[in-house]
């Protein structure tokens, strides 16, 4: 299965949007699937509910630092070039989501305080573009990557 539909189907299969694409990835990444599902744990809902950064471009940044990322602090130049990077990713994100904020793709007035999340159910899916927006979170990460190639 392409990286694209494994996203989507990580998130029908209960996941949250960070963890369907952070674990999408994990051939690339090297990540164990525990941890890779740990570490994006938090984000999910726009970040622990909050409806504030979409969890699956978290997982698109997660993945680009884990594969283009910097290790020493004083290294500036990588640390641009990454930041520079996260800022492509997120206008390809947004061309193809309309943005990377969760309550506008949700169409949700504001944050959500309440942080139990919602069931998944039959109704909760007919209302969710999340299935979607990780897929096209998958395809914006898969057409990044094979035209900036990962240095070995």
């Amino acid at each position: 299965m392409d990286r694209c539909e494994l996203a989507k189907q990580n998130f029908l299969s209960g996941y949250s949007c960070a963890q369907a694409v952070l674990l999408a990835f994990s051939d690339l990444t090297g990540l164990d699937e525990k941890t890779a599902l740990l570490i994006s744990s938090s984000f999910g809902g726009g970040m622990g509910r909050m409806r504030e950064t979409c969890g699956a471009f978290c997982g698109v940044i997660m993945v680009a630092g884990l594969l283009y990322g910097y290790t020493e602090p004083k290294d500036f130049e990588k640390k641009s070039e990454l930041y520079k990077r996260v800022q492509e990713l997120a206008a390809a994100f947004r061309e193809k989501n309309g943005s990377i904020i969760c309550r506008e793709m949700l169409g949700a007035a504001g944050g959500d305080k309440n942080p139990t999340p919602e069931r998944r159910t039959a109704e909760y899916y007919k209302k969710r573009p999340c299935p979607e927006i990780c897929k096209n979170a998958a395809k914006v990460l898969d057409d990044y990557i094979e035209k900036n190639p990962i240095e070995k």
